[in-house]
């Protein structure tokens, strides 16, 4: 068995290492989300954590972990009567984000099930991780059915496996602890609530913070043994300080002053629901008796917010989260009612923050202030674009006639843009798809494990056999031959590459605002449809890839911000740039299907002495290739040219105004688009 790097000797981060032993004096708290940049040590932290949780009893031979002293009596295993317990150590069981379904709920042999009544049932993850941790490392990367299960498990305590009318049920309850990089994508709204707490973490940029923990890393993989036997006082001073605060848990009183402002706080807040109420109750629990208290007070009550409420405040995946620890304050302060004088914290680490080799400074944890807030996408679209602001008659400009960035205008709900025909790419909300859950359309041979079973075809395809089978009984003879996959159509997420005009010809018409809200509008779409989003810009002389195809809907509104306008035209640039990009893609992920969205008003005046010829051309091409394509038209003005309605016909898409892209008219786009389809095929 490996050695683990201790968790008395992670360097700082002092926010993380408290959130993870909240959880192990209280498991009721929820879990963690850590969130930070790549680096930072947060996979380390989280498994580290397992050699401090106390052993747990289990009763003995139970698959399931079942309790000695309140045994499940649906467990599969059971029913349990006095064969014993045993003491293990407890359990951190990893979910790849790459896993199977019957790898994390467990399989059940649908061949044993049908022809002789057995449940033959091999336990997934979810049954290991019971009464332990369930960590997943790159939790927002997870698949939304392996997500929808999870969900499942942590609302119910309990996993269920069902396969037409076959089904087994057991007991999963689990501390549940996820790490993730923002810039990779964000977490669906229902799994992130799911999480207890949030830390956000951050590489430290003191210098003597850094040296120590490259010294301390080095001096790990050097010798593991030997670096966790010089940290192993440590290890057990904390381990005795979790039992002691489990012991003192339930003696904590909370009082109703304490209550009142735990309620304030997250009405103050506009929290979703009542689960953040009662997360931050029990974390404020867990730090009085993680310092040894027996009452709550004031500062437990605001370190529990800060804590418990950042990711429960978010109202669209463009708002940073974070609190307003002013405003925080001012609400605690108004509700504050007699209490206790606060005890002062040792610290996440107790005795082992002046372990060997010192330097357990703490490195800066969520950015240089609380995060502005702001107010959520309105649910219903204005019946008109906003205007933009007015471009200032001398707004600055850079090299060759640039100007500045301008602020995006107000984003709204647009209607669904979609690939037509029928895909097998990754799940998600935007296009038809073949994919694991959805409505049965039909059966097929398994193509190695049964996953999904047609119980009507398996039944058609064994009936002719029976008497050659020798069949003699009820029940039907099946083999493996017999079995059949349900066939099952849903959605899946597109790559969605936006190709963004920003030269001087949108700006001079001061309409980037309201074009940058458009696009905002629809990085939001593709955020709830679970797509991948890139974003190529040309200008100038030259097209630009400012984001390179990824799941992170953040760093595309990101760049968006910044974009600056001005010079020339080059159309065929940017549309090159983008069937570059999509070539890439397609090899490195052939099953997902793009759609391109070309957001300009087809002008074209650079990138060669024809560059309305090779837009056309470069258009073309991507109709050879059969990539499916939106032109958004941004002309404006009593005088319409129709450049891009043009572009649209060579690209074999369709074109939609910023006005139309409101509007219910934009419903029949697909239906234009699979048309435009079948006439070009026929011809």
């Amino acid at each position: 068995m490996s050695t683990r790097y201790p968790f008395t000797a992670v360097v700082g981060m002092d926010d993380l290492r408290l959130a993870l032993l909240l959880n192990a004096v209280s498991p009721a708290v929820g879990g963690v989300l850590v969130r930070g940049e790549k680096g930072t040590a947060k996979s380390t932290a989280v498994r580290a954590l397992a050699e401090l949780l106390p052993q747990v009893a289990v009763v003995a031979g139970c698959r399931f972990s079942c309790d000695p002293a309140s045994p499940d009596p649906g467990c599969p295993d059971g029913p349990h009567g006095d064969g014993g317990a045993d003491a293990r150590p407890a359990r951190m069981v990893e979910l790849p984000v790459g896993a199977s379904e019957d790898r994390l709920v467990g399989s059940l042999d649908i061949e044993k099930a049908l022809a002789d009544g057995v449940k033959a049932f091999e336990p997934g993850l979810l049954a290991a991780a019971h009464r332990g941790i369930l960590y997943v490392d790159e939790v927002n990367l997870l698949s939304d059915h392996l997500i929808d299960h999870l969900l499942d498990a942590a609302a119910m305590g309990a996993s269920h496996v069902e396969r037409e009318g076959v089904s087994v049920r057991h007991a999963a309850r689990f501390l549940l602890v996820g790490t993730m990089n923002p810039e990779e994508g964000e977490l669906r709204p229902q799994l992130l609530d799911r999480f207890g707490l949030t830390v956000e973490v951050a590489a430290s940029r003191v210098p003597e913070e850094r040296v120590e923990v490259v010294r301390r890393r080095l001096a790990f993989e050097d010798d593991p043994a030997g670096f966790a036997g010089r940290w192993a006082g440590e290890e057990a001073a904390l381990r005795e300080r979790i039992v002691a605060a489990r012991e003192l848990l339930p003696k904590v009183a909370l009082g109703d002053a304490v209550l009142l402002q735990i309620a304030a706080t997250c009405a103050a807040f506009e929290v979703d629901g009542m689960r953040a109420d009662i997360v931050m109750a029990r974390t404020a629990t867990a730090l009085a008796a993680w310092a040894g208290r027996e009452e709550v007070t004031s500062e437990d009550v605001r370190r529990a917010a800060l804590l418990a409420l950042p990711h429960r405040r978010r109202r669209n995946p463009f708002d940073a989260p974070g609190m307003d620890e002013d405003k925080l304050d001012e609400t605690l302060e108004r509700f504050k009612g007699d209490e206790p004088e606060d005890d002062p914290d040792p610290g996440p680490d107790g005795p082992g923050d002046g372990g060997p080799g010192g330097g357990g400074g703490v490195p800066p944890q969520g950015g240089e202030g609380p995060a502005p807030e702001t107010d959520g996408v309105p649910e219903q679209a204005p019946a008109q674009a906003p205007e933009p602001a007015p471009e200032p008659e001398h707004a600055p400009r850079g090299a060759a006639g640039e100007r500045a960035a301008v602020k995006a205008g107000e984003p709204f709900r647009t209607k669904t843009l979609s690939v037509p025909g029928l895909g097998e790419g990754a799940a998600g909300r935007r296009s038809r798809a073949r994919t694991q859950n959805g409505r049965t359309t039909g059966a097929t041979r398994p193509q190695g494990t049964l996953t999904k079973l047609h119980l009507s075809a398996t039944v058609r395809a064994a009936a002719p056999h029976q008497r050659a089978r020798g069949r003699s009984g009820a029940g039907l003879v099946v083999r493996r031959d017999d079995l059949r996959q349900a066939v099952r159509e849903g959605r899946e997420g597109n790559l969605v590459l936006f190709v963004v005009d920003a030269s001087g010809s949108m700006a001079a018409r001061r309409r980037m605002g309201a074009v940058k809200g458009a696009v905002l509008s629809l990085l939001l779409d593709a955020y709830q449809r679970r797509d991948k989003v890139g974003l190529v810009t040309f200008r100038g002389r030259a097209a630009e890839l400012a984001l390179p195809p990824t799941s992170s809907v953040d760093a595309a509104a990101a760049r968006l911000e910044e974009l600056p306008t001005g010079g020339r035209t080059p159309l065929s640039a940017g549309l090159l740039k983008a069937r570059d990009v999509l070539r890439v893609e397609r090899l490195r992920d052939p099953s997902r299907r793009p759609l391109l969205v070309v957001v300009t008003d087809g002008r074209a005046t650079g990138g060669g002495p024809d560059p309305v010829g090779l837009a056309a051309r470069a258009a073309r091409l991507h109709a050879a290739d059969g990539t499916a394509s939106v032109v958004v038209d941004c002309e404006a003005g009593p005088v319409r040219l129709g450049l891009a309605g043009g572009l649209a016909r060579d690209l074999g898409g369709t074109a939609v105004t910023l006005d139309e892209l409101r509007a219910d008219a934009i419903a029949g786009l697909v239906r234009e688009a699979q048309v435009n389809r079948s006439v070009r095929r026929a011809a």
